[in-house]
């Protein structure tokens, strides 16, 4: 469903299950009288719901993926609680790792007790910084240390060559939501700006670090450039404009001036000096290099005692972790106090997705406790239902030429899904963890991970291997043509084991749609059968492919959600071509799943529904979403996903199916006039 920022069980065999289980798995209190479906299909499933439900001053947002996030949170919590009373179930060396990682972001008088000791040597580092010929050696410390300092770094599998690793150089390191906020002059921005601001004072001076207006001008001066520097979200959504292969002597001569040589040294020390990199933003390391020239080192030290500080401020004492949530809670998201401490420190660990060092522990707990043999069963009967679905539309498109269509199928056929969990969990071997030093683990495990990630550099790539934890409600269209769905979103309202095919296909199956769509959406279309960077199309394919995505991008870019703020057509493109396309696949797929069944199946009617009615509803159900207003803008600036409601509103308008489905007139309002298919 989203994919993370940065790049990155074998293919299951067809699986003829007899009929579901009819149980009614939606929850139809929300539907409304007041609404026809063919009017506003959104609000006739959620406006009664919508009505009824409130948002807690603690949430930005709520609704299907929220709830079912903070119920997955509740049964790690109950879980974690058990494991450190009862160190006897800390069978795994995972297992042992995230409850002492808990305890610690529990304990919140040790917290209070630690102060900022466990990040001494790195605070240390930056203040005694008085060579800029020491820059490169410091941020390299701080970027393998887990900190958010200019340059991002990775070592991945090269996106043009996946059979082997690669160390990737990206930009980072600002500390306003966007770079555009740096330059927008609206209200908003405003308000956005004022906040980081009073974060920034704060954090540097509780750390002893008073900063008087001038010299915090000076920092967000530094701040800006790099900004200025940096590409925008829809620039970064291009792989090949971001793909700058160099080897160390041709970055040192894009960015002179900065000792690039000590640089990778200490990012990848424990390997080889690799000789090839990929540089994202070669522009960006050229900025980089030109400010550690011209800016005063006051201004440095400054700025990366900041950066220190940020990354650090919710696992430091409260006087940086209040700071931390009125900035990024109250400003940016509206919330009005924060979440629950146990839900706070299960994102700590784990992060948005599931991507921290030892996240993976996280989900060796959830799997054990929340996902059957039986759920990967049916799961991968939806997989592969939808997957023939899609092939099927391939097939038959009208406007692609037979070469390009026979690399589109190799690249379906070869697609791998990944359910549940990996089949052996992560030993996470030299790492020690304790159970009062919440900080000190975090920059610990920053460490380890970092140390991992260099070794990578001369192994080989594991298309087996998980990047992001099962316990996350999340699915990703991985880097390798790969489609992940983690055990953490194969949950009811998405998808149950036991529930009627129609509330499945409806839920996960369009989820699974969607991640297959992302494949060959306006940049994964540009990826090959091993998930290479690769132009497998003619030249008149690749157009007739682009006039389709415009006219996406034109229409969702026509989407006002909020006076004065529009959907980002190009930004969330890739998106809302798998939302369009997805839909219709996963509504094939629930077809095929109804011819196995009993005769009379696809006419039989559940809670008054017929499967292909209960299918939408089942999907409208999903995206259902009350949000802040303060969210909402946020995400319309920043965001590559278009909101709920138009997840729901726009792909089934240009739907025939769901016209066919609720007997939808031409005219009517969830019948567009022109509909769009890309795929």
């Amino acid at each position: 469903m989203f994919r993370p920022a940065l790049h990155r069980l074998a293919t299951a065999a067809l699986l003829c299950l007899g009929a579901a289980s009819s149980t009614s798995a939606l929850d139809l209190t929300g539907l409304s009288k007041e609404v026809a479906p063919c009017d506003d299909f959104y609000a006739f499933v959620n406006a009664n719901w919508d009505a009824a439900t409130e948002l807690p001053a603690s949430r930005a947002r709520i609704g299907s993926f929220e709830q079912l996030r903070q119920a997955n949170d509740e049964l790690l919590n109950r879980a974690l609680k058990e494991l450190a009373d009862k160190p006897a179930l800390q069978t795994t060396p995972g297992l042992k790792l995230i409850a002492a990682y808990y305890a610690s972001g529990m304990d919140e008088a040790a917290i209070e007790a630690r102060g900022l000791s466990s990040l001494t040597p790195l605070l240390n580092r930056v203040d005694t910084l008085q060579r800029r010929e020491d820059l490169p050696t410091v941020l390299a410390l701080l970027a393998r240390s887990g900190v958010a300092v200019p340059l991002a770094w990775d070592v991945e599998p090269d996106i043009k060559d996946t059979r082997r690793h690669v160390l990737t150089l990206a930009q980072s390191g600002l500390g306003l939501p966007d770079r555009d906020d740096y330059f927008r002059s609206d209200d908003r921005t405003r308000a956005i700006s004022a906040a980081y601001r009073t974060f920034a004072k704060t954090v540097l001076s509780a750390s002893g670090r008073s900063t008087s207006d001038a010299e915090l001008d000076a920092v967000l001066a530094l701040e800006t450039q790099l900004a200025e520097a940096s590409r925008d979200r829809t620039r970064l959504r291009d792989p090949n404009a971001n793909y700058n292969p160099m080897t160390p002597a041709e970055l040192a001569a894009a960015a002179p001036g900065w000792d690039w040589s000590a640089y990778l040294s200490v990012l990848t020390a424990g390997a080889k000096l690799p000789q090839r990199l990929i540089v994202g933003q070669p522009e960006f390391a050229t900025r980089v290099a030109k400010l550690a020239a011209d800016t005063p080192l006051d201004v440095w030290r400054r700025y990366l005692a900041l950066r220190v500080l940020d990354s650090a401020a919710p696992r430091l004492p409260k006087a940086y972790a209040n700071a931390a949530f009125e900035y990024r809670g109250k400003a940016l998201t509206g919330l009005q106090t924060p979440a629950p401490r146990s839900e706070d420190v299960i994102q700590q660990i784990g992060g948005r997705y599931g991507s921290e060092p030892v996240a993976l522990a996280l989900g060796e707990l959830f799997v054990a406790r929340a996902f059957s043999p039986e759920a990967q069963k049916r799961s991968l009967a939806l997989v592969e239902d939808i997957r023939a679905s899609m092939k099927e539309r391939i097939e038959k498109l009208q406007w692609m030429t037979p070469p390009t269509k026979a690399k589109a199928l190799e690249k379906l056929a070869r697609m791998q899904p990944m359910i549940g969990g990996p089949e052996k969990w992560p030993t996470f071997d030299g790492l020690q963890l304790t159970g009062n030093d919440y900080a000190g683990n975090w920059m610990k495990t920053a460490l380890w991970h970092s140390g991992q990630q260099v070794k990578n550099l001369d192994a080989p790539v594991d298309r087996s291997r998980w990047t992001m934890s099962p316990h996350i409600v999340n699915a990703f269209a991985g880097d390798l043509n790969q489609i992940i769905f983690p055990a953490g979103i194969l949950q009811p309202p998405f998808f149950s084991a036991k529930a009627d095919d129609a509330s499945n296909y409806g839920g996960i199956g369009m989820v699974i749609g969607h991640e297959i769509t992302h494949h060959f959406d306006d940049s994964g279309r540009s990826f090959d059968a091993n998930g290479s960077l690769t132009d497998w199309w003619t030249p008149a394919d690749a157009e007739g492919y682009k006039q389709r995505a415009d006219k996406v991008a034109e229409r969702y870019g026509a989407i006002s959600p909020l006076p004065g703020y529009t959907i980002n057509g190009r930004l969330t493109l890739g998106e809302n071509i798998s939302d369009m396309s997805g839909l219709p696949i996963a509504y094939e797929g629930l077809q095929r799943a109804l011819k196995r069944s009993s005769a009379g199946a696809a006419e039989k009617k559940t809670d008054g529904f017929t499967p292909a009615q209960r299918f939408f509803i089942s999907n409208a159900l999903v995206w259902r979403n009350k949000v802040r207003t303060e969210f909402l803008i946020n995400q319309l600036r920043t965001d590559s996903h278009s909101p709920a409601k138009y997840r729901v509103l726009t792909p089934m308008s240009n739907s025939p199916y769901f016209a066919q489905a609720f007997s939808c007139k031409a005219g009517s309002p969830m019948v567009a006039k022109d509909p769009l298919t890309v795929w």
